[in-house]
């Protein structure tokens, strides 16, 4: 198997495990709040407290993921085009 085709294959299967995830799961975690919705900080004793809510998110500590938002652009664009 020449290298350039082993290369196709890899990138082939990473793009059809990754569109999989986007099918299965289209919400992640957001990155900023890490899921939790707020964010964490500590008062002076060193105590865990909660903060204010995630704005990224809007207090859900969910996002969208890159493909499932670049999908859904694109079936959009799909149904408005055909109407």
């Amino acid at each position: 198997m020449t290298p350039a085709l082993l290369a196709s294959a890899l990138l082939l299967l990473v793009t059809l495990s990754y569109a999989s995830l986007c099918a299965a799961s289209p919400f992640g975690n957001c990155r900023r709040c890490r899921g939790f919705g707020h964010a964490t900080k500590t008062d002076r004793k060193g105590r865990a407290k909660r903060g204010k809510d995630c704005r990224r998110c809007k207090a859900t500590g969910k996002r969208i993921r890159v493909g499932r938002h670049l999908y859904n652009v694109a079936a959009r664009l799909h149904r408005d085009g055909t109407r």
